[in-house]
């Protein structure tokens, strides 16, 4: 039995390496695994980021854009990826089913409100917008893609030209409201106005009857020549929405119903990259030539059914020849080169497999969680990363396991999450980078096992 005091001495040489051990936690991720062993045993232990990766990117295909949390309008030229044009599709509901405009009702106007969100790019540039009314069926239920589009009547509801201003609150009606745009539909015409103002007592029974009778919106974003931006507005709670103003003989005027759109209103937004033909030349080389050996020097992400990079490790089963290993970490980072000014990079990255029919599957370290897995950009080391430590573990000790290609995208296909972000990241062996780190590249801890 040990004496007291050598008991508290062997007390206080526990908590000395416990606060060791808490402190290292907010050291480098790539060397978790590294510091937890005692030095005699650290000859087990290597670590090398020398595994070879052939990365380049690649057209995204179309990605579904119903229901999105944002309604994504604008246009902008980008000095790197060119032009890229969003515009929407949408229903509109009624804020109270069996209205009853009264007697003799007029009309004075009807608006289109849009209740700004995140702005993405200059919003000193002139965008130009067109509305027309809907003559196809919008479906709550159905899929619908960045890439399809819904038939109209042609009959040119709007024609605005405008600077966005996100920031600038409005008096309505002398009450301070949220920065909004709003979008006349009778100056150029007052056929929607009257349609639905005179509509019989059965379309405005209910919402359902309505949106045959009145099938919805498509406001459409014109293409910019330089600059612009892409402008994210709100797609529920009820805050946009199409305001009918009227007056009639028994309540008199300043009268106003209206017809948001929410939640539960079918809609959908097309995302138009015009065929990169105003890309810079080194993206078309790589992207629309498939030159995938410039993914050495930098590689392109986008969102919106933009861009994708492709990565493969063709190797990555030659580890075996170390004999049997422990794969401790196995973190592949990323690096963003530029500044993060007008175009702030994506917030979050995604990384799937591909299999040989393109179909995306999760790597197993997304079980541990996002905190684990990673994917968040860092300000500070302008990067990214993903930790793969079982998916690496998995190809070196299952033989029928096939080394599929890794996908990146620049927000998650998955998902309809409305981001607009780009990001242009150094590529396996960028060119004039002083700093090796800065590269793509797959850092591996492991321990021997024999």
């Amino acid at each position: 039995m040990k004496h007291l005091p050598e008991l508290i001495f062997t007390a206080i040489r526990i908590c000395f390496l416990a606060a060791i051990l808490i402190t290292s936690c907010k050291e480098d991720p790539y060397q978790v695994g590294l510091d937890l062993l005692p030095a005699s045993d650290t000859l087990y232990v290597d670590q090398f980021d020398t595994v070879s990766i052939i990365a380049y990117s690649e057209i995204q295909d179309s990605i579904r854009s119903d229901e999105m949390s944002s309604l994504l309008l604008g246009s902008i030229m980008d000095p790197v990826f060119g032009l890229t044009t969003a515009s929407f599709y949408t229903q509109l509901l009624l804020s109270s089913e069996g209205i009853d405009f009264g007697l003799n009702a007029q009309l004075d106007s009807l608006v289109l409100v849009l209740y700004y969100g995140l702005v993405y790019g200059d919003t000193n540039t002139l965008q130009q917008l067109r509305v027309f009314e809907l003559s196809e069926d919008l479906h709550l239920d159905s899929s619908y893609y960045s890439n399809q589009a819904a038939a109209t009547y042609g009959i040119e509801l709007a024609d605005l030209y405008y600077k966005p201003h996100p920031k600038d609150s409005m008096i309505i009606w002398g009450t301070k409201v949220a920065p909004h745009l709003r979008i006349n539909l009778t100056n150029k015409t007052n056929y929607l106005g009257n349609k639905i103002l005179q509509a019989p007592g059965s379309v405005l029974a209910t919402i359902p009857e309505f949106i045959k009778f009145m099938k919805g919106l498509y406001v459409q974003a014109l293409p910019v020549t330089s600059g612009g931006a892409l402008v994210n507005y709100a797609a529920s709670g009820g805050l946009s929405e199409m305001i009918l103003y009227f007056h009639n003989e028994s309540q008199g005027d300043s009268l106003h119903f209206d017809m948001p759109i929410d939640i539960v209103s079918a809609r959908f937004s097309a995302f138009d990259h015009n065929g990169y033909f105003h890309a810079d030349p080194g993206f078309k080389q790589q992207v629309l030539y498939h030159d995938t050996t410039l993914g050495k020097n930098k590689v392109y992400l986008q969102t919106l059914g933009g861009v994708k990079v492709r990565l493969r490790l063709p190797f990555i089963k030659e580890l075996k020849k170390l004999g049997p290993i422990a794969i401790n970490n196995a973190i592949l980072s990323f690096t963003n080169p530029e500044a993060d000014t007008t175009y702030i990079p994506p917030p979050q990255l995604s990384l799937f497999r591909i299999d040989s029919a393109g179909r995306l599957g999760a790597l197993p370290d997304e079980l541990e969680g996002a905190a684990y897995f990673g994917g968040d950009y860092d300000k500070n080391s302008r990067g990214y990363f993903f930790r793969i430590t079982r998916y690496v573990q998995q190809l070196l000790i299952n033989d029928t396991l096939t080394n599929y290609d890794l996908t990146v995208f620049a927000s998650n296909p998955l998902t309809r999450d409305v981001f607009t972000n780009r990001v242009i990241l150094n590529g396996t062996d960028p060119y004039f980078q002083p700093d090796f780190a800065d590269r793509i590249r797959l850092k591996i801890v492991y321990t021997k096992l024999q």
